[in-house]
């Protein structure tokens, strides 16, 4: 009998997991918590849910028989949802609060990569400006400067001048820009090179990799302006090897994942590390306790397994035979983000139609919307509540129709094609076809790997 899943979140990374979870046999039902009107057309129910309201979901999953949760966000895992719902005695997959520390405090990553011998930027912690400035004027620039805790993506500053460095300090501990996630920050040296992503499912000891993928951070064309969660990506890489995916498997995942396990802390769920090709060979720039956004929605496209056939037999102790596209096409996402975004976001523009311009293009079988930062427009997604007061779904016809955007990043349109330049031509083509008044797109995703093709 195909099972019944509660994906906790509302973005373009819950749709991806959602959406590749219902192509498989062994899920049936999926709900989304709080998700997005944009879902619906993938046949996904959503629930006004608060992500921190552990009681209400809870009661939700028992009332509607949910098999098991995959939990999407990173606040939810540091807020020890997978704890609360272990112990109410239900099947999750995501790290407990302790080792979802990997991500929620980069001086406890960092303490865990030295104890093991990971390769990583040299570093200083700090809990002060005074001293962290201090730091930087002895120290000198280029540098990265990342607030301790989680920042949504937006808590790193790479500084190439002391100015700069200096500025994001004050930013930090003195403008209190993160909250308490900036109570604390970590100085590391700037390291050069190509960074990628590569991602794992993790059970205690044992791991299963993804293919690797590469994100823009950077809000405009040519890696210009601040960061962000993420401008788009592209999967696979071309310019990183096997060799080097090798070694970072060797020398980063296997005494990440092993390391975390002995010391009483095993890590279930997705572990993302964010990795960089060095000529020192490929080192450790962050790790996230989550799926990657953008990144998921690039790589599930690429899976050609069972999505929850393969968790379920991880949450179970068995080999997921997850199986990837190896057929040397290339999967490539563009963000569609609200103008102002990460800074002073404009939400309420209309989102365009491109669903019809993928119909039109004879697209449908090799691209996708992942909708993100939308809500129901004055013509748009139709609500309704169930016995409980708290399922609501949306027409399937209004997703993409009707929808305005709610916050800073929109939505994602991602294509698979046999090349990045013939994946990039589409996208674009596809995104200058229709209105994007209010939103705005970099032009250049995936430029690093088409010298390579």
């Amino acid at each position: 009998m195909a099972s019944t899943v509660l994906v906790i979140g509302s973005g373009a990374r819950e749709h991806a997991v959602a959406y590749t979870l219902l192509k498989g046999t062994a899920v049936g039902t999926v709900y989304c918590a709080p998700g997005n009107p944009g879902m619906a057309s993938d046949g996904i129910r959503t629930v006004l849910l608060d992500e921190s309201d552990h009681a209400a979901i809870i009661d939700f999953i028992r009332a509607n028989s949910i098999d098991w949760v995959f939990v999407g966000p990173e606040d939810p895992l540091m807020e020890g949802i997978t704890d609360d719902l272990q112990e109410a005695g239900i099947a999750v997959f995501g790290p407990s609060r302790a080792a979802a520390q990997i991500e929620g405090s980069k001086t406890f990553a960092k303490q865990l990569m030295h104890r093991h011998n990971i390769p990583t930027a040299a570093y200083a912690a700090f809990a002060s400006f005074e001293k962290a400035s201090a730091y930087i004027e002895k120290h000198g620039a280029p540098v990265v400067i990342k607030a301790d805790g989680l920042a949504a993506g937006k808590g790193v500053t790479v500084a190439m001048d002391t100015d700069t460095a200096l500025q994001a300090l004050h930013d930090i501990f003195v403008g209190n820009k993160f909250g308490s996630s900036g109570s604390s920050v970590v100085i590391e040296d700037f390291l050069e090179g190509e960074e990628f992503s590569l991602m794992s499912f993790v059970s205690g000891n044992m791991f299963w990799t993804m293919p690797v993928s590469q994100d823009h951070k950077r809000a405009y064309d040519g890696d210009e302006g601040p960061n962000t969660g993420g401008m788009g990506a592209y999967c696979p890489v071309p310019q990183i090897s096997g060799d080097i995916v090798d070694t970072a498997v060797d020398r980063i995942i296997r005494p990440a994942v092993e390391g975390m396990a002995s010391e009483g802390i095993p890590f279930t769920g997705v572990l993302y590390a964010g990795l960089i090709a060095t000529d020192e060979g490929p080192k450790v720039i962050e790790f996230n306790a989550r799926f990657g956004d953008p990144e998921t929605e690039v790589i599930l496209p690429r899976l050609t397994s069972d999505l929850g056939a393969g968790i379920e037999a991880v949450l179970n102790g068995k080999d997921p035979g997850f199986t990837w596209r190896n057929d040397g096409t290339e999967t490539l996402g563009v963000i569609l983000a609200s103008e102002g975004y990460p800074g002073n976001t404009r939400t309420g523009a209309v989102i365009p139609d491109l669903n019809s311009a993928i119909a039109e293009a004879g697209l449908k079988d090799s691209s996708h919307i992942f909708f993100a930062g939308v809500a129901a427009g004055s013509t748009g997604g139709s609500y309704r509540g169930t016995d409980a007061g708290t399922d609501t779904e949306t027409h399937a016809d209004d997703a993409g129709h009707g929808l305005v955007s709610s916050s800073g990043r929109v939505l994602l349109l991602e294509t698979t094609a046999n090349t990045v330049a013939e994946a990039r031509d589409r996208i674009y083509s596809l995104l200058d076809s229709v209105h994007t008044n209010g939103l705005f797109y970099r032009h250049d995703i995936g430029a690093r790997a088409l010298r390579q093709q």
